[in-house]
């Protein structure tokens, strides 16, 4: 828990501090409370009328109200504190992981990481406001009741000493006991949202299987493995009450006995005295065993708060595998020109390569494409250019500059990126268009008119309902594929970067507007380097080069009717979609 409280600001633990002078003053206030009892005990025993009880009484009251004040006021602070603290947690969560690589996101997993967001924080957040209430009062309570009390009768201090101790070594077996159970239950609630995630992203294909049944059994498995933890941490927590409760009777017992014991031995000038004591030691032996059943409660929502803690502070100190470099410019006249140096790549924790001794170049306004059999690596290979992910060996250059010595915004910047599946955000067709280039601050609608008439996407949405500023779902959804795709050419075209990468992007496309399309592409955003890949030969045909992978490896490179003479595995690709007439055309 330590290592997360780190993160609480200078002004919050200023907000403890005066929590903690509040926090002795409430517990001033409760326990002037049973001295005033015992006065009233008093003059009740030597006949005192009742304006006198009422004057005692008056103090009494004015200390429970002042309790109730500073309870409000801590009460107060301490959900500031939370409250404040979370917000910030939360922030550096998203911060840390807006700066991961797709390497630590599937290190974590996207379930996993939205529990450690959502119901990770709220556990932290709960033992905070909790804990700035009872963390500081309870421990003063006990320590200043037992110093009252102490000096009164060492049978009754014995007997209150023997109820402490048994309530906490109770207490601790059962923490012991469910400590691994709420770490199981932090896992299983990672799995639970996993499930749900999955089950809502993939309801069409879900429906069309008929597979409603299946995704039901999975999720009851899940569901029901989550609930029977919860249930053994509950039922084990409830017992603790009803003994609480026995454990408190039985010293309350113990001290009346021993009280009627003193009382019948004694005299008749001690026995007042010795009633009167009973009276106060009764109420402070109360405060006593509540203050410590307040910090054993405290140590029952604890360990899942710990858990919590540890899952956040391992995502906020997770160090990026990608590291930000220093250039920002290159020293040199160079702009969208491309370069792989006997590039090897396999994934984090992978034993085979993916790709192997990758080596080709591209100048600046050329066309290259990849093309091969699915899981030949052309995705792969074109995300170590944004660095989605660092090569194992070689290098890959942008403007003559290995791209890991850039600055990760410097090199974002150069490049529009459109991946595989098109990702659109709600919003508007605009704000989908014009997302997150700030470098196009004062940019018109004339902007995103010209980037949709180039992506082919101008005429489907002047059709709609407000235009440009038509909603866009979440996703897309009210959106086709072959709409989404074009919104997505068109977001990288608005951005006029010097690299263009094309993710199979066109596989959702009629051939009419696919060659339209790159046709515009080719005339308006002239002096731009593109890399595509494809699956469809006519996609890549014009090309001005084109790789072929097969199995990681460059089998062939060349230009389309190069390659249908000395690459085997491009003829046979080209020759599986087109017709000899068509290839010789």
């Amino acid at each position: 828990m330590d290592n997360i409280l780190k993160y609480l600001s200078k002004r919050q633990w200023m907000i403890i501090a005066v929590i903690a002078v509040f926090t002795v003053a409430q517990a001033w206030f409760n326990l002037r409370l049973p001295e005033y009892m015992a006065e009233i005990t008093n003059v009740m025993a030597v006949g005192g009328g009742p304006n006198e009880v009422w004057q005692k009484g008056e103090y009494m009251l004015l200390c429970a109200l002042g309790s109730l004040a500073v309870a409000i006021i801590i009460g107060f602070f301490a959900s500031r504190v939370g409250a404040s603290f979370s917000q910030r947690v939360r922030s550096l969560l998203f911060n840390k992981v807006d700066s991961f690589s797709m390497g630590e996101i599937n290190k974590f997993s996207i379930a996993s990481l939205i529990t450690r967001s959502t119901n990770d924080v709220t556990n932290v957040q709960m033992i905070i406001t909790i804990g700035l209430q009872l963390v500081i009062y309870a421990p003063v309570l006990a320590v200043w009741a037992l110093l009252k009390i102490s000096s009164k009768n060492i049978e009754w201090t014995l007997a209150t000493g023997i109820a402490m101790a048994v309530l906490a070594m109770s207490f601790v077996a059962v923490i012991i006991a469910v400590l691994p159970k709420f770490r199981k239950m932090q896992i299983l609630t990672d799995n639970i949202n996993k499930v749900a995630r999955e089950n809502l992203m993939g309801l069409p294909v879900i429906r069309a299987y008929n597979a409603d049944g299946y995704q039901k059994d999975k999720f009851e498995k899940a569901n029901d493995e989550l609930t029977d933890t919860q249930l053994y941490t509950t039922h084990a927590m409830a017992l603790m009450m009803p003994f609480v409760n026995f454990i408190m009777s039985a010293l309350l017992l113990s001290i009346y006995w021993v009280g009627a014991i003193l009382i019948s031995n004694a005299n008749m000038l001690e026995t007042l005295p010795l009633f009167s004591d009973m009276i106060v030691f009764v109420s402070y032996a109360m405060q006593v065993m509540m203050a410590v059943v307040m910090i054993l409660m405290l140590f029952i929502i604890l360990p899942r708060a710990q858990v919590s803690a540890k899952r956040i502070v391992e995502v906020i100190n997770t160090e990026p595998s990608i590291r930000d470099g220093a250039v920002t410019d290159p020293d040199n006249s160079l702009k969208g020109e491309i370069e792989f140096r006997n590039v090897s790549f396999k994934y984090p924790g992978a034993a085979d390569y993916v790709l192997e001794d990758i080596s080709f170049s591209v100048k600046q306004g050329e066309t290259i494409a990849f093309i091969g059999s699915t899981g030949s690596g052309k995705t792969t290979l074109i995300n170590l250019v944004p660095r989605f992910y660092d090569t194992t060996e070689g290098s890959v250059l942008l403007n003559g500059v290995d791209v890991r010595d850039y600055k990760l915004e410097s090199l974002y910047d150069r490049i529009g990126y459109i991946p595989q599946k098109s990702v659109l955000f709600s919003g508007t067709i605009t704000s989908n268009v014009a997302f997150g280039d700030s470098r196009k601050e004062n940019a018109t609608e004339e902007d995103v008119k010209l980037a949709m008439r180039i992506a082919q996407g101008a005429d489907f949405v002047e059709e709609m309902e407000d235009s440009y500023n038509a909603a866009v779902a979440r996703g897309g959804t009210n959106l086709s594929g072959g709409q989404k795709q074009r919104l997505s050419i068109a977001r990288a075209v608005y951005k006029a970067p010097e690299v263009y990468i094309f993710d199979d992007s066109f596989s959702a496309l009629d051939y009419k507007t696919d060659r339209a399309l790159r046709t515009a592409l080719k005339k308006e955003t002239r002096g731009v380097t593109s890399m595509i890949v494809a699956q469809r030969i006519g996609t890549i045909m014009d090309a001005d080069k084109i790789i072929v992978l097969d199995e990681g490896r460059i089998v062939g490179a060349g230009k389309h009717k190069e390659l249908l003479n000395k690459c085997e595995v491009y003829r046979e690709i080209a020759m599986s979609q087109l017709s000899k007439e068509e290839l010789a055309i």
